[in-house]
């Protein structure tokens, strides 16, 4: 989705609880779940009709974990039959940081998407009406 993401809100009926990690999960996928769930629940903005989004995203993350720690372990690169080539792993951690980017910004856990809603309104603290005129 490009462009301008809706603001996050409270949602009536969001979860309350954070819901145990499915089991099909890798544990490095099973971490993220832990790490991030109480926050977008207490911030009520989680329905059970998003838990996909969730999975999705902390699959992507712990991808990225396997595939660091693969590379890490193995070197950048591995010897073929035509010389040395980057190591395979690097294009599924592209392509799973891409991934995470896009749904870690639908979920707000990035500053850029938990602020997208610009300036407050006049008379609300944190805003300043002649900050853009450099006053």
């Amino acid at each position: 989705m490009r462009g301008r993401k809706p603001e996050l809100r409270a949602i009536e009926g969001g979860l309350s609880t954070v819901p145990r990690a499915p089991s099909w999960l890798p544990e490095e996928a099973k971490d993220e779940w832990r790490r991030v769930l109480p926050s977008l629940i207490q911030r009520r903005i989680l329905t059970d009709t998003d838990m996909a989004t969730v999975e999705s995203y902390c699959l992507a993350v712990g991808t990225i974990r396997r595939c660091q720690i693969t590379i890490a372990r193995e070197g950048d690169t591995v010897e073929t039959n035509t010389g040395s080539k980057r190591h395979p792993a690097f294009q599924t951690l592209g392509q799973m940081m891409t991934e995470m980017r896009r749904l870690a910004a639908e979920l707000g856990l990035t500053p850029a998407s938990r602020n997208k809603a610009g300036k407050t309104p006049d008379g609300e603290a944190g805003y300043d009406a002649y900050a853009d005129l450099g006053i």
